[in-house]
């Protein structure tokens, strides 16, 4: 599970550096803590940073059990494409809010992979223990 290991890290460093990023339009911006609103653009990475944060408590659970149950490789694949869309996102909000769309879509649709597969996975090991 080492690949799984390493994309688990590579999500949180991702969302480490949103944070600093925040950090840096919050005084780029003169938005003083602990306020949340204020100027559109600090609003956008703060948002980006938030989104990642709700995103990341379903798509952690889903990469490690689709790892598990379903193998490595796939999962760390699934997850690189996650973290690209991440980014993809990321960057189209900031420059407009509208067009996150595709970001989001890439991001999307591995975490969707690896929780039906994951569950369909959980399911086939638990009903063939009952044989």
């Amino acid at each position: 599970m080492e690949l799984v290991s390493a994309v688990t890290l590579l999500a949180i460093f991702q969302f480490w550096i949103l944070g600093g990023l925040v950090g840096r339009a919050r005084g780029k911006y003169g938005v003083k803590a602990p306020q949340t609103t204020g100027d559109e653009h600090f609003e956008r990475w703060f948002r980006v940073h938030y989104n990642t944060l709700e995103k990341l408590i379903v798509f952690l659970p889903a990469l490690w059990l689709f790892g598990y149950y379903v193998g490595q490789y796939y999962a760390a694949a699934l997850g690189l494409v996650y973290l690209i869309g991440r980014l993809m996102y990321a960057v189209s909000y900031v420059r407009d809010p509208g067009s996150r769309g595709l970001g989001t879509l890439i991001s999307e649709l591995p975490t969707l992979i690896m929780v039906l597969g994951g569950f369909i996975a959980v399911v086939i090991q638990w009903l063939g223990s009952l044989t």
